[in-house]
């Protein structure tokens, strides 16, 4: 169960991390990467990161590339919250395949016989 601080943290670190995705995709052209979710750790040591990213045959590579560059990320992230937060926690990016699910859902229930 996530308690009301952890949901607060979580969503303040979705809404810094979405912005800092925003002002470096904008540099490259045709990608797309936002913050579907974050889970904090009840310690508030680790947050989970699940981003989506499109077109989605890029967001293996892309997501690499995010994860090397986690502490830079992290350090930018410490700087618009250090007002809010004491301690920044570690970042751990997971891509969100959720949508890619529902489309193979309905997909397959598209193809079902009425």
């Amino acid at each position: 169960m996530e308690t009301t601080r952890q949901a607060k943290i979580a969503r303040l670190i979705q809404k810094e991390l979405s912005e800092i995705f925003r002002l470096q995709t904008a540099k490259t052209h045709g990608v797309l990467v936002s913050v579907s979710a974050v889970r904090v750790s009840p310690d508030l040591s680790i947050a989970k990161v699940y981003l989506s990213i499109f077109p989605t045959d890029k967001s293996q590579e892309l997501l690499e590339s995010i994860t090397a560059s986690a502490k830079t990320i992290r350090y930018e992230l410490a700087q618009r919250v250090r007002f809010q937060l004491r301690k920044c926690p570690e970042l751990s990016f997971y891509i969100d395949d959720s949508l890619d699910y529902i489309e193979n859902i309905d997909k397959l229930l598209g193809k079902q016989p009425d």
